[in-house]
């Protein structure tokens, strides 16, 4: 294994094991066992090193992206790539974060790639009158939602528990920049159906709103949790592949 190969696995390593996600460049050079001259010159200094950190761990990410076989359907293949993004965002949250990071001047070529396949996927898309925007403008429409989300899914667990907010979210944008007539395709329940998380979760409203609901504690928050549970389930059920 070369030197670089050497320090770029032991910096991975490193920041997949760390508390926060950063490391110094000097546990790196014990780690290695090689001398700071060696890792400057290979990466130029630690914002270098970071980068191809993030780089060697996002390709293995990229490579069943660059290998998959596209769908007859992009709009499909789009809600997967949604979806295997805040998977990968989830499975590796120290080199996500990183990966989106302010203090990142130049962005990763991972995250370069991963855009671009985006665009060409809704270039797929626009191609057969399905896209409501221009490509490059609806790739950061959904770029932007997608990083955001899973940011917030890997940043703030304690806060965003709801692993299908995602799911929510991902809707919510194709919605806005696909056509009313794929969205309408999509949809796999009868209008109905769709119904009963929103009078579910209208009725958990005004039940907390209500101060003589004739219900004791316990039967309020047992029909809290069995609306909350409606409201939750039967919207996910009713959104499924």
């Amino acid at each position: 294994m070369s030197t670089r190969a050497r320090i770029l696995e032991v910096a991975a390593r490193l920041v997949a094991d760390s508390p926060n996600g950063d490391v110094s460049t000097r546990a790196v050079c014990d780690a290695a066992q090689v001398g700071a001259p060696a890792l400057y010159r290979h990466f130029g200094d630690k914002e270098g090193l970071l980068s191809a950190v993030v780089d060697y761990g996002f390709d293995r990410y990229l490579e069943t992206k660059r290998e998959r076989t596209p769908e007859d359907d992009p709009i499909e293949d789009l809600r997967k790539g949604w979806d295997t993004h805040v998977e990968f965002a989830l499975d590796n949250p120290n080199l996500y974060r990183l990966m989106y990071s302010p203090a990142m001047r130049t962005p990763p070529a991972a995250a370069l790639e991963s855009h671009e396949i985006l665009t060409r996927d809704l270039r797929r898309a626009a191609a057969e009158g399905k896209l409501r925007l221009a490509p490059e403008a609806a790739a950061q429409v959904v770029m932007s939602a997608n990083v955001g989300v899973a940011l917030m899914l890997v940043a703030r667990p304690s806060t965003f528990t709801d692993r299908d907010t995602s799911r929510r979210v991902r809707d919510a944008v194709h919605a806005t920049v696909f056509t009313p007539e794929v969205m309408e395709e999509r949809a796999d329940r009868p209008a109905r159906r769709t119904r009963l998380p929103a009078a579910a979760a209208q009725l958990n409203v005004l039940l907390g709103r209500s101060g003589e609901s004739g219900l004791s504690t316990g039967e309020k928050a047992l029909m809290t949790e069995w609306l909350r549970r409606l409201s939750t389930t039967s919207a996910e059920a009713e959104g499924g592949e």
